[in-house]
């Protein structure tokens, strides 16, 4: 199947992944926003869940990965993970028997005890790699989860976030930019801010306020990449 990418975009909005907030949400990264990126309410419905690893599967087939392992980061991305690994050995793969494929999962916490990939993980990543992240706003968990991943010597080729907020880290850098300078990995984003806030702001109803877009866009105007207009 090929990845259809207004298709996803269409997904994302009639779910309402992307949320409007009057009062700003805190973020993973420690900021704090009216834009909230909610892919945790896909990722407790079965069928919705079924949709959404598919999508990732026809992305990563799309981009020629040839993938051995998805893999999460722990814990945003932990599940959709394993599942998309699961329904990817067992419907696309090809040959799926034991000691073929991998269902591998990090520890946020490192165990205090055990081998090395035991204290880290509960099933260390098989051949090529594919990092999942849910929302990339820094990138400081991803970027620390390939470090790791490297670090122990995982094949990591690929990293792949469902959703980008396009935002800069402390040192001006996208997550783009920083997973580029890795020298390690390509990195993909399935959707992005820049594509889905001016959707989302058209098709919701009731439509959000004229003063919240202005305050989204000076939050762009201050952590984007590049400005955001939406009015």
């Amino acid at each position: 199947m090929q990845f259809d990418q207004q298709e996803f975009n269409e997904f994302i909005l009639e779910q309402r992944v992307i949320e409007f907030r009057e009062n700003q949400a805190p973020l993973r990264s420690g900021r704090s926003s009216h834009v909230y990126v909610n892919w945790k309410k896909i990722m407790k419905d079965v069928a919705l869940t079924s949709d959404l690893v598919t999508f990732i599967m026809d992305f990563a087939e799309d981009h020629h990965l040839h993938q051995q392992t998805f893999y999460g980061v722990p814990e945003g991305a932990t599940k959709i993970a394993l599942i998309t690994q699961f329904r990817y050995a067992t419907e696309r793969a090809g040959k799926c028997a034991p000691g073929t494929h991998v269902l591998a999962m990090g520890r946020r916490e490192e165990k205090n005890r055990g081998d090395v990939e035991d204290r880290f993980f509960l099933g260390f990543p098989k051949g090529r790699t594919v990092v999942i992240e849910d929302v990339a706003t820094t990138g400081e968990s991803l970027l620390s989860t390939i470090d790791k991943l490297v670090h122990l010597e995982a094949s990591v080729i690929a990293a792949i976030s469902l959703t980008d907020r396009n935002e800069r880290s402390k040192d001006g850098k996208s997550v783009e930019q920083a997973i580029r300078e890795r020298g390690v990995v390509h990195y993909f984003a399935m959707s992005n801010a820049y594509d889905l806030l001016p959707l989302a702001y058209k098709q919701y109803k009731p439509k959000p306020s004229r003063e919240l877009m202005h305050a989204i866009e000076r939050e762009f105007a201050q952590y984007g990449v590049k400005p955001l207009q939406l009015l």
